[in-house]
């Protein structure tokens, strides 16, 4: 069977990580989502000696959870761990841009030592509803048609059987609302581009937006989704995605 074409440019989400670094990240989502996962470490209750940390921003999450001595790795299509050499496993914001997220965990499940956790948070369900809405109404007032603007996102219930086809036992799948508000539609998209999480679906179109297009989103986009403030709502949902790797100690179903 022919392997499918990736639904990702991995080069150009590294060219367009590489201009969110150089314009000063928006890291506030970023920091939010640590947090959570700092808390839910604690909640373990257990101190973890062999961590990794998968991600663009690894180093901030580091420093956020408090592991300043875990091993920070690149969203690689191959992750450099050593099978059972590690007993945490993070992975931070940046699955949802993978090509293979299965072949992700089952390279996490396979670095975990027996009893390994693995932790994972990915932007996915509603996040950016609003902008997705806006922007294929636009299309079809404006071109009579629609065009791949916004990545699809998983829902909570299929990525919670990822952590079963990748082999992590006692899987738990829930999710985090942000809601965030904007000024403009275009403070949003800036925003985007400073988080690196602009559109790099392979199938996009390759010419910029048009003036029109951008207008009448930007329109649709205020009078559906204005605050009583007049700001503009955008919604993040992030998954978080704990399992463990298998070892005879842990509850039986």
């Amino acid at each position: 069977m022919p392997t499918p074409p990736d639904l990702f440019d991995a080069d150009l989400l590294a060219m367009r990580r590489a201009r969110a670094a150089r314009l000063g990240p928006a890291d506030f989502l970023q920091e939010a989502v640590a947090s959570e996962i700092a808390e839910r470490l604690k909640d373990v209750n257990r101190s973890f000696r062999a961590p990794a940390i998968i991600g663009p921003r690894a180093a901030l999450w580091a420093r956020l959870l408090d592991l300043p001595e875990a091993r920070l790795l690149p969203d690689a299509a191959v992750i450099d761990l050593a099978a059972g050499g590690c007993d945490l496993v993070v992975h931070a914001l940046a699955l949802h841009w993978s090509n293979d997220p299965v072949g992700q965990l089952v390279q996490a499940r396979r670095a975990l030592a027996p009893d390994g956790l693995f932790l994972g948070a990915l932007f996915a369900g509603e996040t950016l509803t609003e902008l997705r809405q806006a922007l294929a109404q636009a299309e079809a007032d404006c071109l009579g048609g629609l065009s791949p603007r916004v990545a699809p996102m998983g829902e909570i219930r299929d990525l919670g059987g990822l952590l079963q086809r990748a082999g992590l036992a006692l899987p738990v799948a829930d999710s985090l609302r942000y809601d965030v508000s904007y000024g403009s539609i275009l403070a949003l998209m800036r925003d985007l581009r400073a988080m690196g999480e602009t559109n790099v679906i392979r199938d996009r179109l390759r010419r910029p937006m048009r003036r029109d297009l951008l207008v009448r989103a930007a329109e649709l986009y205020a009078e559906r989704f204005a605050l009583p403030d007049g700001r503009l709502r955008a919604t993040f949902e992030t998954v978080v995605l704990t399992g463990w790797a298998p070892a005879e100690s842990q509850p039986r179903p």
